[in-house]
């Protein structure tokens, strides 16, 4: 049987190496991918004490293909958006696109947890892998793979008339101004304070709010139509609701275990719609990598060894909040 190196969680949260083996013969439309780059989501920090493969954002070079492979083949680049890696196919959900909404969809921290983007290599199934544009490479796209994925299935059908607000300056929220503005929208950054208005003028913002300076009022045309909400902890609504256009929506992208607590009145006079969101359908992922080709939309990142010491490094310093903007791990 192959195998193959993998890191995993432990019960003290430290990444433990340890070997997945896999049948001799990839069976159906199986592909085995060696991992070139690996992103670190805030995600991983969820199961960092699961005893489960860790990562979901992982890039690599197809190295074997199963018997009904139709399209990739050995050699290729491919993005493996591994947060979920196979669906029914048969369900309304999937017949119409939305695969990622299947009742019995294998995501990630539930379903192949021998099998992760920190790790030398991975087999999954051709249709939920995705062929890379040349123009990005791998450490970039990396971060693309959940990250970019994320907060442009919440941008994809925006209007080039729509102002678009991004909440927060971070992993999420530095990909997410890049992708609005150069989708010709007119980009709100909202932050807690002065500290990232030079950055996030640079990335493509045309206007800046710091929270700490208080709330502002805002033409018409500059009242948010959608709302990103990339923070690590729920804002403050009261203060976010005033900003908000007449039928615009919310995406709150943030996991945080208590509930939603925002005021009723301002959602029934507006209209305003809370939008749940996970990552993109495999479409809309496409789109995505060949938009970001196309208009060289990249992450910033820094870049850690894929080791146990690496990694730990990496997804400590994302808990602290002193990665800025997407950790990236290099196989050694």
């Amino acid at each position: 049987m192959p195998s193959f190196t993998v890191f995993k969680g432990s019960e003290d949260g430290a990444p433990k190496k340890s070997i997945t083996s896999k049948p001799d013969t990839l069976l159906g439309d199986t592909v085995l991918v060696r991992i070139t780059a690996s992103g670190v989501c805030g995600t991983d920090l969820h199961y960092k004490h699961k005893d489960m493969v860790l990562g979901h954002e992982g890039v690599g070079i197809v190295e074997g293909v199963g018997p009904d492979v139709q399209f990739l083949k050995a050699g290729v680049r491919v993005g493996a958006g591994i947060y979920q890696t196979d669906s029914c196919g048969l369900c309304n959900f999937c017949l119409q696109g939305e695969e990622i909404f299947c009742p019995k969809r294998a995501i990630y921290g539930g379903s192949n947890l021998d099998q992760g983007s920190f790790a030398s290599h991975g087999i999954w199934r051709e249709a939920f892998l995705h062929l890379l544009p040349d123009s990005l490479s791998d450490e970039v796209a990396a971060p693309l793979q959940c990250g970019g994925a994320t907060v442009f299935t919440c941008l994809h059908d925006a209007r080039a008339d729509e102002t678009i607000g991004i909440m927060g300056v971070g992993g999420l929220g530095h990909l997410a101004i890049q992708f609005a503005a150069k989708m010709g929208c007119r980009v709100v950054v909202i932050s807690g304070s002065e500290s990232k208005r030079e950055q996030a003028m640079k990335l493509g913002a045309h206007r800046f709010i710091s929270m700490a300076e208080g709330v502002p009022e805002l033409e018409e045309d500059w009242r948010l139509t959608k709302l990103l909400v990339t923070t690590s902890a729920q804002p403050k609504w009261t203060a976010i609701l005033p900003l908000m256009a007449p039928k615009s929506i919310i995406y709150p992208l943030f996991v945080d275990p208590s509930n939603l607590n925002i005021p009723y009145m301002p959602l029934i006079l507006q209209g305003i719609a809370i939008q749940g969101s996970l990552v993109a359908t495999r479409a809309v992922h496409r789109a995505m990598l060949r938009f970001a080709a196309l208009h060289k939309v990249e992450p910033i990142i820094e870049r850690f060894p894929m080791s146990e010491a690496g990694i730990k490094e990496a997804m400590d310093r994302l808990e602290e909040g002193k990665v800025f903007s997407r950790a990236v791990l290099i196989p050694q």
